[in-house]
């Protein structure tokens, strides 16, 4: 189920994923189906962005997804290409 994909993510992690997918903030907000304002904001907040809906961080995990992003979390929050 897609419910599993929810992590916590970080807006460092965030600027990050789409800099490793040399996505501009609009290539964001089209695969993710999210306004470009939203992206703005999210990558504009501090820390986690935890009080961030639940299906607008769905939303951009599996963007990344389908592209062969994937989060990391633990001791060190991070943002990896998953092996082909």
């Amino acid at each position: 189920s897609r419910s599993k994909l929810c992590v916590i993510m970080t807006s460092a992690q965030l600027r990050a994923a789409r800099a490793m997918l040399d996505w501009s903030q609009a290539e964001l907000a089209l695969r993710a189906d999210l306004s470009v304002e939203t992206i703005k904001r999210l990558e504009n907040m501090p820390d986690t962005l935890a009080a961030t809906r639940v299906s607008t961080l769905n939303a951009i995990t599996i963007a990344f997804a389908d592209a062969g992003v994937e989060f990391t979390n633990g001791d060190a929050p991070g943002v990896r290409l998953r092996k082909k």
